[in-house]
């Protein structure tokens, strides 16, 4: 079992790591921005290289302001968004393989770069339930 983030990579960071990723849970897809490093970072962005749509197509997802400037991300935070039902999101047709790039400041205003590839088809298949709710 991984216990931390540093010993995952076997050695402690001196910068800030942000991600984006891809959560599937119960049939409901969600994107995720989250600071996986022991450090703060600052002025987080995320541009896409497709547009993506979401909420039963009602609603650009990758035009949200969460994407556009987060200004402090704390070490460990997430910050989650719902995109869409599997079901709609894959019947709509919409992107399968998204790029995004992730860039973010230290505290001393090194700008720091990542582009993070994601294949969405891996999600199609799996089965699920969904949960009754009272």
């Amino acid at each position: 079992m991984i216990r931390s983030v540093r010993q995952f990579f076997g050695r402690r960071s001196r910068s800030p790591e942000v991600i984006l990723d891809v959560i599937f849970e119960d049939g409901l897809l969600f994107l995720s921005i989250r600071n996986i490093s022991e450090r703060p970072a600052y002025k987080v962005l995320v541009n896409f290289d497709e547009r993506i749509v979401g909420l039963e197509g009602t609603k650009e997802i990758s035009a949200l302001p969460l994407f556009r400037n987060v200004e402090f991300l704390a070490p460990g935070r997430e910050i989650r968004t719902f995109l869409d039902s599997s079901a709609s999101y894959f019947g709509r047709g919409q992107p399968t393989r998204i790029a995004a790039r992730v860039s973010f400041q230290d505290a001393d205003g090194t700008i720091y770069a990542r582009t993070i590839h994601h294949d969405l088809r891996i999600y199609q298949s799996i089965g699920y339930t969904r949960k009754m709710t009272e």
